[in-house]
């Protein structure tokens, strides 16, 4: 049985149309069509109405590592309450080991360089992020539209990659069985070439958030 803050492979391949990457490395699957193309175009405006730079923490002096927007959604918004619902029937996690829905836009040459979704244990922001809450235990990421060309979500690792496809969903566990981090989970969000990318993402937490 999983503790509240986190998911199983049982449990998400319970779903009709979730697949896993077959990987002793990670666990990583995807669901193509999980949200609905109306719902998704709600969301994109959600994100365009209050999106900002993206920032990173522990910052690597590199200024051009995360070039995206970012938009921390509002909870009482319908459009995300609907999500909210579907992710938890989908996933089954508490919802109160979940962090805010965040979105992100991505315009032409803008990425996510190589990175791992959970805060390093030796990393000078730990503390501040996860003392109270834990680590990230799973990532649930869901694009919502299509783009014409780049944008892929690429795990270097394995050397798997995901193209943008409007309602999909990809999702992983940032963690060993043993429960250390694991960081076979790496990717990177490619520089979109043209069009713009709209993306869900919504992380878990190992204790209560906030």
């Amino acid at each position: 049985m999983t503790n509240p803050g986190e998911t199983s492979a049982w449990q998400l391949l319970s779903r009709p149309g979730v697949r896993q990457v077959p990987s002793e490395r990670l666990e990583l699957f995807d669901c193509p069509g999980f949200l609905q193309p109306d719902l998704c175009a709600q969301l994109i405006g959600l994100i365009d109405k209050d999106r900002r730079p993206s920032t990173i923490a522990d910052p690597n002096g590199d200024d051009y590592f995360r070039t995206s927007e970012t938009c921390d959604l509002d909870a009482a918004e319908p459009a995300v309450q609907e999500l909210e619902a579907l992710l938890e029937e989908f996933n089954g996690i508490d919802p109160a080991h979940g962090e805010p829905v965040q979105g992100q836009r991505y315009d032409v040459g803008q990425e996510f360089k190589a990175h791992t979704d959970y805060f390093q244990p030796d990393g000078a922001d730990y503390e501040r992020y996860c003392a109270i809450p834990g680590q990230r235990t799973w990532t649930c990421m869901i694009y919502l539209n299509d783009v014409e060309s780049g944008g892929a979500t690429r795990f270097k690792v394995i050397n798997k990659m995901f193209q943008p496809q409007t309602g999909k969903l990809v999702c992983w566990n940032n963690r060993r069985p043993d429960g250390r981090v694991n960081p076979n989970t790496l990717h990177h969000g490619m520089k979109v070439r043209k069009g713009v990318k709209y993306v869900i993402t919504k992380w878990y937490r190992e204790n209560h958030w906030g």
